[in-house]
This record gives structure tokens, C-alpha cells and sequence, in this order.
């Protein structure tokens, strides 16, 4: 017999297992029940959008394949319902591309079958975590997250947003393109007072004046040509939470002028209406742009940057924070569900030694490819192709091995001296084995004595060869 409607429970779920195999997806809710968590279980995607309204579940394990429709397609509408809720996503190895589209489109995290319980159960139970965090008005704490920095810059900016989480102001993220600045916005946004509220997005570059103003505003039937229905915008579906524009550089200048006045007045009007409407909306900013020849070339307001810039986080290129590049690479790993893939040394060092002009929206792309063309369990420096069409392998560096040896013995010497010479925690960040950085420490030799301040010999326990 089919299973067609999901087990209530009476208290509200922790976690809704949606899947159509039912073997597996009774496995899943036993062990996770196991683990005294609180589980209902759906079997088609129209079940789950249905569950989600009525039981209210903080997290969702879901297969990639559904016998209605399939994870992609699914990910926008439960967000629109909840959009705090967790959503991890289940995939076989052979759909690892597809699984890459799932994280992009706001999943969790990605779990490749066969499936490690212990690692769900912790997923799970760190999500929950971080809802009830927000819902009793503590707040999620800071994790590492899709940044993996290490770099003083990045962890000065960690700590940035943590003494914004009690703030409620306005906040501009300048950088790169690719440096991550939706990810750090929306992680302001989780943070503060409003996390548990919408969080929207909009990409204002190329967008006409027009269009933008019935993005942002929205429209009443009739309001220009092809305006055949009232359309709500994006101030209004943003109402309690926050909006982030990207780009807002790109802003027509006749629209600007509105934004201000809904900043400053909290009101704004839809076009073709003369009624006003209240919205309470944090804004948060980004671009690529610098603002302040925008303003003396007559592009940009003067009164909206000074709005918009109560606070000003500046994310520094890839190539600034090359120590990054390797936990950052870990991390798209992990999110791809190939965690397991190790990266071999050929490969490191041209992951270290390429300038990434694209920062961390290239790095990401080049690891999605690597590991669909990898031949074995690894990762090599043939299987890193920089150009779209995956023709050429990187050739960007001079590869000979004085270049090389220099290069990387350079890179084993930042990081102890960040560290503070503790070479545990060292080989953490290098991705590398402890018996392995004790190797390279006697190839280059390197005193790690020399390197801890004060010229101290403390250092971790266990920070000793065969310890």
C-alpha cells in the first residue's frame, strides 16, 4: 500500500522526512526518533508543502526525487511558507550536479547515499538549534559557514556582524564581485533581531527603471502597459524582515528618491496607487561599485549612501586571503557531498597559487567541476580547469618546484604564525595531517619556536611528534 498522508503527531515536529521509498523513509524517522527527535513523514512534494503550513516541522530531510516533482522545484515554495526552515537535501552520487543546483537554491546541506546517521542527527540537531535560538530571541550564533575563514580580515569581519546582532540599522557590503556579499548579508540578517522573519533578495544590476520600481513597489492592475493584474512587491513581501538589494549601485536615479522615502518614512506606494502603505523593513545593501564617484558622476544620491551606510563592511578578494582558499575548498566539498574527496598536493598548490579573479564564486565553480571529472577519490591539479568550457587544465602560475617549495613553505609559515606556532591547529587549517606538517616543517626547515610569540615553547597538548 502507498503511503499518502503523513503520521501526525501531537506536538509540533522537529523534522518532516519527506521521501517516496518507503523502506528509507522509514529508516530515516526511526533513527532520528532514536535520537528523541519529534518526526512526521510525507511522501510527495504536495504532502510536504501541506505539512509545513499546518505542523509548522524546523527541519526537512528530503529526497532529490520525488514522485511529483523533485527538491529544486520545492525549495522556493517551502521557503516562501517558512523561510527559516532547514532543508537538507538526499542524492545519490550519480546526481551530484543536480545536488550542487540544491545548495545553490538554499539547501542546508547535501547527504549522498548511503547516508551517515550520526552526521544527519548532528545536522539536524545544530538547525533546530539555531531556530530556537531566533524564536526565544537569543540568536544563531556565528558559525564559520560558507565563508571557512581563517584570514585576520575575515575573522574581523566575523566579528563585526556579531556586535550587529542587537543592531537594527541599515548595512553596506562593498567588494568583489564573487566575495560572498549576499551570503554575509543574509547572515546578518539571520543573526539579528529579525532572522526568523523573510529574508529577500533582489539583483538590481540591468534591471530598467521601470522594472525595478514594480519590483521593489510593486503595481496595481493597469498601472502601465502589460500591467494586467495587481502584482505585490518586494517591500511589501519583506514586511518584518529584511530586503537586500545587490548592486543598488545599478539603481535607476529616478527610483532612487523612493527608496529614501520609504527608509525615512516607512511608507511607500505601489505604482498606479495613490494609497499609502506602512512597512517595517531592514535594508541591506551591496555593490561593487564605489559609491562616492557615483556620487560626484551624478549616478547616485548623496542622501541615500549616507541612508544606506549607517554600517560598512568591505569583504576582501580571494587573492588578499590566500590562507582561505583551502578551508574554503573544504567547505564546497563538504557541500557537495564529497567530503570524502581528498585533494592532492599538485592540486593545493595551484589552488594556492591562482590569483581568482572571480574570489569565491570561481573557486566554488572550479571544485563543482573538479569533482565531477575526477577520475578516483582525489582531486589532481589536472582535474582543475578555470575556463567554462572545461578544455584547458589551469595553467596560471610558474609551476617550477623552487616556485612551488616557496610558495607553499610560505604558506606553512603564515599559518603557524597565526596560530601562534601551534601546529595541531595549523594542520587544521592547512587541510593537511599533523604527521604531514611535521614532515614538511623538517623538508623546509621551519622552528616553530620561533614563530610563537615571545619565542615561548607552549603550544597545544599533543603538539609533539608521535604525540
Amino acid at each position: 500500500m502507498r503511503f499518502n498522508k503523513a503520521k501526525a503527531v501531537s506536538q509540533r515536529p522537529d523534522v518532516l522526512v519527506l521521501e517516496d521509498d518507503a523502506s528509507l523513509r522509514s529508516n530515516l524517522a526511526t533513527n532520528l526518533r532514536s535520537a528523541g527527535l519529534a518526526v512526521v513523514e510525507a511522501e510527495t512534494c504536495e504532502d510536504a508543502v501541506r505539512l509545513v503550513r499546518e505542523e509548522g516541522p524546523s527541519v526537512i530531510v528530503t529526497d532529490l526525487n520525488l514522485p511529483d516533482g523533485n527538491a529544486l522545484g520545492l525549495l522556493p515554495r517551502l521557503r516562501r511558507i517558512d523561510a527559516a526552515i532547514a532543508i537538507f537535501v538526499i542524492t545519490a552520487y550519480g546526481t551530484i550536479d543536480v545536488a550542487v543546483r540544491a545548495v545553490k537554491g538554499g539547501a542546508e546541506n547535501v547527504l549522498t547515499k548511503p547516508i551517515d546517521v550520526g552526521a544527519l542527527v548532528t545536522g539536524v540537531r545544530h538547525a533546530i538549534d539555531e531556530r530556537g535560538r531566533v524564536q526565544t530571541g537569543m540568536r544563531p550564533r556565528i558559525t564559520t559557514g560558507p565563508f571557512m575563514s581563517t584570514s585576520p580580515a575575515m575573522r574581523g569581519i566575523e566579528a563585526q556582524v556579531e556586535r550587529l546582532r542587537d543592531a537594527d540599522c541599515s548595512v553596506l557590503i562593498l567588494g568583489e564581485t564573487g566575495t560572498g556579499k549576499s551570503v554575509l548579508a543574509r547572515r546578518i540578517h539571520r543573526v539579528g533581531a529579525r532572522g526568523a522573519k523573510p529574508f529577500v533578495d533582489v539583483n538590481c544590476a540591468g534591471l530598467s527603471r521601470e522594472l525595478v520600481e514594480s519590483e521593489l513597489f510593486g503595481h496595481e492592475r493597469g498601472a502601465f502597459t502589460g500591467a494586467q493584474a495587481t502584482k505585490e512587491g518586494l517591500f511589501d513581501s519583506a514586511n518584518g524582515g529584511s530586503l537586500f538589494l545587490d548592486e543598488i549601485g545599478d539603481i535607476d536615479l529616478a527610483v532612487q528618491p523612493k527608496i529614501l522615502k520609504v527608509l525615512e518614512d516607512k511608507r511607500f506606494r505601489r505604482m498606479g496607487d495613490v494609497r499609502e502603505r506602512a512597512v517595517d523593513v531592514r535594508l541591506l545593501a551591496a555593490t561593487h561599485q564605489d559609491l562616492l564617484d557615483a556620487i560626484e558622476n551624478k549616478t547616485f544620491r548623496a542622501d541615500l549612501f549616507y541612508r544606506i551606510s549607517t554600517v560598512t563592511i568591505t569583504i576582501p578578494s580571494l587573492k588578499d586571503r590566500p590562507e582561505d582558499v583551502l578551508p574554503l575548498t573544504r567547505h564546497v566539498l563538504g557541500g557537495l557531498g564529497a567530503g570524502d574527496v581528498d585533494i592532492a598536493d599538485d592540486a593545493r598548490d595551484v589552488l594556492l597559487a591562482h590569483p581568482w579573479p572571480g574570489n569565491i564564486r570561481e573557486l566554488k565553480n572550479v571544485i563543482e567541476r573538479a569533482v565531477l571529472l575526477r577520475s578516483g577519490d582525489m582531486i589532481q591539479a589536472e582535474d582543475l580547469r578555470f575556463d567554462t568550457r572545461g578544455s584547458k587544465p589551469v595553467v596560471t602560475v610558474d609551476r617550477s618546484p623552487d616556485t612551488m617549495k616557496d610558495l607553499e613553505r610560505e604558506h606553512i609559515v603564515r599559518t603557524l604564525t597565526r596560530e601562534n606556532g601551534r601546529v595541531e591547529a595549523a594542520s587544521r587549517v592547512l587541510g593537511i595531517p599533523r604527521s604531514t606538517l611535521y614532515q614538511k616543517l623538517r623538508t623546509y626547515q621551519i622552528d616553530v619556536s620561533k614563530l610563537r610569540k615571545g619565542g615561548g615553547t607552549g603550544g597545544d597538548p599533543g603538539d609533539e611528534p608521535g604525540a
